[in-house]
C-alpha cells in the first residue's frame, strides 16, 4: 500500500466503507463497544479519555462513548474549527455527556459549549483518533484535513493513540510523512486490541 498515494487510498478506504452493508457495520460497531468492555486497563477509573463520534461509515457508535464514560468518568469529544481562511485548528474538546450532542460542520456531532482550549488533550491517557487505516508500525491514515495532526502535539507523550479501524484496515505499511504521529494500538472488531510498532 505504501506506494499508493494517500490521496488515493483515502479514496479507496472511503469507497470500501461505503460497500459495508449496514447490518455488518451495526455488528462491528457492537463488537468494538465489547472489545472496550473486555480490554484490561485500557483506562482507569477517573480518568480523562479523549474519544470522537463516528459518523457516515466510521466504525464505531456512541455506545462506545457510553463504555469509555463508565470506566473512566470523564471522556472529551473534538470541535473542529477552522481559521477564515479555512485552515484547520487544533482542537478544542467538550466533555461528553449522552444525549446533548449537536450537529456541526462536516456532519459531525459535538458537544455542546462550554469548550476546553486544545491543551485539555494532555488530561487524556487514552485517546481514540479516527483513521481511515493504520500500519503495523502505527503510521495512521486519516481524512486528511489535518485537524489531529495539529493536535496530537499536546497529548500526554505517555497516553496511548489508539487508531479505530476495521480488521481489514490495519495493514502491513502506509506512506509515512515526518509529521505524522504514531498509533499506539489499533482498535478492530474482531482482533480487539492491538499493539503497535
Amino acid at each position: 500500500m505504501a506506494t499508493t498515494s494517500k490521496a488515493a487510498l483515502r479514496e479507496q478506504l472511503q469507497a470500501a466503507r461505503r460497500r459495508v452493508a449496514d447490518v455488518v457495520r451495526a455488528r462491528e460497531a457492537e463488537m468494538l463497544c465489547e472489545r472496550l468492555e473486555a480490554a484490561e486497563n485500557i483506562v482507569s477509573s477517573g480518568g480523562t479519555v479523549c474519544a470522537y463520534v463516528p459518523v457516515g461509515a466510521e466504525p464505531g457508535s456512541v455506545e462506545m462513548l457510553d463504555v469509555l464514560l463508565r470506566r473512566s468518568g470523564r471522556v472529551l469529544l473534538p470541535v473542529a474549527r477552522t481559521t477564515a481562511g479555512n485552515t484547520p485548528q487544533p482542537l478544542r474538546w467538550g466533555e461528553y455527556r449522552p444525549g446533548t450532542l449537536t450537529a456541526a460542520r462536516w456532519g459531525l456531532l459535538e458537544p455542546p459549549e462550554p469548550w476546553l482550549p486544545p491543551s485539555a488533550i494532555a488530561d487524556a491517557s487514552l485517546i481514540l483518533v479516527p483513521s481511515l487505516a493504520v500500519d503495523r508500525s502505527g503510521v495512521r491514515l486519516g481524512r486528511g484535513r489535518g485537524f489531529y495532526d495539529r493536535s496530537l502535539a499536546a497529548r500526554d507523550p505517555d497516553a496511548r493513540l489508539v487508531a479505530v479501524v476495521r480488521d481489514a484496515e490495519l495493514v502491513d505499511d502506509l506512506p509515512a510523512e515526518a509529521h505524522d504521529v504514531p498509533m499506539t494500538d489499533a482498535l478492530t472488531p474482531r482482533a480487539g486490541l492491538i499493539a503497535l510498532g
